[in-house]
């Protein structure tokens, strides 16, 4: 059958369906038929999985005209997808293609959620289509005979590959493309992005930057002319002393008019703390939307999700308050507006939510902005530019993750064994390994062998055992059975599952929040107010409560950072308050009471300036620093700051940042004009200066309990049967100990410090930060009382020590002062 006979086929059923394909659908039926790899970038709801099933499906009717008499059993293509709720929808766009063309072929699933039985069955005879997850990928080649599974397979498609790009889950399917390349004869492989900075970086980082399958590759853009709206809901009387948190609920009635003129909306928080806040406010002032109104986040139950998820779709559901649990994806038609509740910190994540909406080809996606405080409308009206401009941030991918790589081997040698010449080729030619020495990998193997040179006399890092022949085989069936209940990468917190006395299964909480409740306290989770009775084993035990109770479990996640991009953005934004008003947005017009109240104390920063404000309070004296970076950079600036302030003059100071500015409250003042005088903002000896200024050694240890954990060198327990955290933390740091004292340079050890400065602490940005502030005109002001831009921050500090009342009669007496 030749291409333009094949394309008949494809456009005759689009034409069955009402449908007409779209220009990029076609270019990548072509690009695949003619056995390219490439990249397609497009948004959700544009139809880019038809994109992709379509010349799968085609290619295998090519290749065997009889298809549908006869029938070819085996694996022919794979679908990697990083989230297991999307798996349903994936599987039946594929069996609408399969079963309409009269194909015979099979869709099977296989993530987490697969049942034994199901993939038992899979193992004696596998799906021709078969979607998972990057993990699942990797338990398929830790068993014995992999290769004759795969050998077939001529397509994988690894599906939001931005989501990927950049997190170790991304090198995980970098090193299983490395080996599907080799023992698949015939493969493409094609990555699904939506739309990222580095989108060339991202095709090069999948396909390996010199590989053949990068120079046989095409890049296919979307044309798809989208319209964004974005609707800041600006409050009528807008307060000048701004603080996080406060104005959000406020506008809470803003919101309802919103969710009862449309069909279905979906309101996103940036974190499952506020998620639980905002369903159970909503609820108490509007008792009619019970049972129309449901809550979606990672820690509540599958059922409950899966639940949600359908009922979206089937439009029973009013409204969802959600997290990022529904960035990604899933497609609901229903949806008519979305309302992002708070900064999004991203464009790139604010873009991902307004397409929720409108989720169909051509239609418009209406996103409200609603600010929870008034700072953030600079962020909302920074959003619409961005939303102008398609502004979206980089993904930067990792090097060199050597605990990802120990992983990957090990499950080699648990399968069929591997030979390190064969591999260490191949492993090159991946983007996170191109710059991996020989040296080095020699180190990975003798790890493998008998743990590092420190660990040698111990048997249990001894995992794998080199044959006669030279093979890295693991022939002890315990140490394959822990390290395929291990595969992964993804390692938080040690959940705890919160259960009902008799049983019934709720969610999961982080342990560090369980652990500082007692029996007795009545805590909000899963919208239901629950009495904390005990913990046994790693179960919280509770039952409903009726006391009202201001306790929210709070999530390690749950404090996101600005992005570059939304730094860059926010400051160009601010600056333009300076600007005559027919210049300014209306989110800008809205703030000028702050503004104003702000330039009485204060100023204003303009492009080339850089305020520092200073001012005491009866809690001491304030030291107030604006670069306007975000959360992740203050916290690293303002330890670098505060160290070497600590070398001209012996001081002691406290450190608060938000994603304005950073603040150091001193029992005594510190001399500003000293600090200028000595350049205190260079970037000179900027890393050893930050390694000192940091507890770096803690943070690198917390870095190192991951570490310890994918490369298998501490076991997390069997399933149910979890290591305690404290446990896991306390092996992992014996480990961090022993490398520190006598193997400073073992691998695993460094890793720790590099994922620290480069991820954690952003070490790149904060060069640049400092880059920009030697150019600007530092302006230092000594103001008598706190001013709107500092207000955020000093409130900030009072919540850690105060309930929510009280802070907010404490906030309410010092506003009142402030405005006299």
């Amino acid at each position: 059958m030749n291409r333009k006979q094949l394309f008949e086929i494809a456009e005759t059923w689009f034409q069955q369906q009402s449908w007409k394909p779209f220009a990029f659908q076609k270019e990548t039926w072509t690009a695949f038929l003619q056995g390219k790899h490439g990249l397609l970038n497009a948004p959700t709801g544009s139809g880019k999985t038809y994109a992709l099933w379509f010349p799968i499906v085609l290619n295998y009717i090519k290749k065997h005209p009889d298809y549908k008499t006869r029938h070819k059993k085996g694996l022919k293509a794979i679908w990697i997808t990083p989230l297991r709720a999307l798996s349903q929808e994936i599987k039946q766009s594929a069996e609408r293609i399969t079963q309409d063309l009269d194909t015979q072929m099979t869709v099977g699933i296989r993530t987490g959620d697969t049942s034994t039985k199901e993939r038992s069955r899979q193992k004696t005879n596998m799906p021709d289509l078969l979607i998972t997850t990057p993990e699942s990928l990797q338990l398929l080649l830790s068993s014995k005979g992999y290769e004759k599974v795969f050998k077939d397979c001529s397509a994988i498609v690894v599906d939001e590959w931005h989501e990927l790009l950049g997190t170790k889950r991304g090198v995980q399917m970098e090193l299983g493309l490395s080996r599907l390349k080799t023992i698949c004869s015939h493969l493409r492989i094609w990555g699904i992005s939506a739309t990222i900075g580095n989108l060339e970086q991202a095709r090069e980082v999948l396909l390996g930057p010199t590989s053949e399958a990068l120079q046989n590759s095409i890049l296919v853009k979307a044309k798809l002319n989208k319209k964004i709206t974005v609707k800041s809901i600006i409050p009528e009387k807008m307060e000048t002393f701004p603080w996080r948190g406060h104005l959000g609920l406020h506008l809470l009635e803003d919101v309802v008019p919103i969710i009862n003129s449309s069909k279905t909306t979906l309101l996103f928080t940036n974190t499952r703390s506020q998620c639980e806040i905002w369903f159970q406010k909503i609820l108490e002032k509007h008792p009619e939307y019970a049972g129309e109104m449901a809550m979606h986040h990672g820690s509540v139950n599958k059922e409950t999700r899966i639940w949600v998820e359908q009922a979206i779709r089937n439009e029973s559901l009013k409204a969802v308050v959600c997290t990022s649990s529904l960035d990604l994806g899933v497609d609901f038609a229903p949806v008519e507006t979305v309302v992002q509740i708070g900064g999004p910190k991203g464009v790139a994540r604010f873009l991902q939510r307004a397409g929720r909406s409108g989720h169909r080809p051509g239609e418009e996606s209406v996103i409200h902005f609603l600010p929870t405080h008034a700072m953030e409308l600079i962020e909302a009206s920074a959003m619409q530019k961005a939303v102008k401009h398609e502004a979206v941030e980089d993904r930067i991918p990792y090097l060199n993750s050597y605990d990802v790589l120990l992983q990957y081997l090990t499950t080699l040698a648990v399968s069929d064994g591997f030979y390190p010449e064969e591999i260490y080729s191949e492993i090159k030619q991946t983007f996170c390994y191109q710059a991996l020495s020989e040296d080095e990998w020699q180190w990975l193997l003798n790890f493998l062998v008998m743990g590092s040179q420190s660990l040698k006399t111990y048997d249990e890092y001894q995992k794998v055992e080199v044959e006669a022949d030279g093979k890295f085989k693991v022939n002890n069936r315990g140490i394959a059975m822990r390290h395929r209940f291990q595969i992964g990468t993804i390692v938080g917190d040690a959940a705890i599952s919160v259960r009902y006395q008799k049983g019934g299964y709720i969610g999961s909480i982080e342990e560090y929040f369980i652990s500082k409740l007692s029996p007795g306290d009545v805590f909000t989770f899963a919208g239901r107010n629950l009495e904390f009775i005990r913990i046994k084993g790693m179960q919280a035990h509770v039952r409903n409560s009726t006391k009202r109770t201001n306790k929210v479990p709070s999530w390690m996640g749950g404090r996101l950072s600005f992005s570059a991009q939304m730094s860059e953005l926010l400051r160009q934004e601010l600056y333009t308050a300076e600007l005559a008003i027919s210049k300014q947005s209306n989110e800008i017009k809205s703030l000028s009471p702050m503004f104003t109240k702000q330039r009485e104390e204060s100023i204003v920063p303009r492009p080339e300036e850089f305020l520092i404000e200073t001012f005491k309070t009866r809690d001491g004296y304030h030291h107030i620093f604006y670069p306007f970076e975000g959360r992740g950079v203050h916290e690293a600036m303002s330890s670098l700051l505060s160290y070497r302030i600590s070398l001209l003059s012996p001081i002691t100071c406290s450190l608060a940042f938000n994603d304005y500015g950073f603040e150091m409250l001193s029992d005594k003042p510190i001399d500003i004009q000293n600090v200028l005088d000595n350049d205190l903002f260079s970037t000179e000896y900027m890393l050893s200066d930050l390694q000192k200024s940091l507890n770096s050694n803690e943070m690198a240890r917390r870095k190192f309990r991951d570490i310890a954990v994918i490369s298998g060198m501490v076991f997390t327990g069997y399933p149910e049967k979890g290591v305690k955290m404290k446990h896991l933390q306390s092996s992992s740091q014996l480990l961090f100990d022993v490398f520190k004292d006598f193997e400073a340079d073992n691998l695993l050890y460094r890793q720790a410090f590099t994922e620290t400065f480069e991820h954690q602490l952003e070490e790149g940005r904060l060069r640049l930060a400092l880059e920009r502030i030697a150019k600007q005109e530092i302006v230092w002001k000594q103001c008598e009382k706190p001013t709107p831009f500092s207000f955020p921050i000093i409130t900030d500090r009072l919540r850690e020590k105060l309930s929510n009342e009280k802070l907010a009669d404490r906030i309410k007496r010092m506003t009142k002062i402030l405005m006299k």
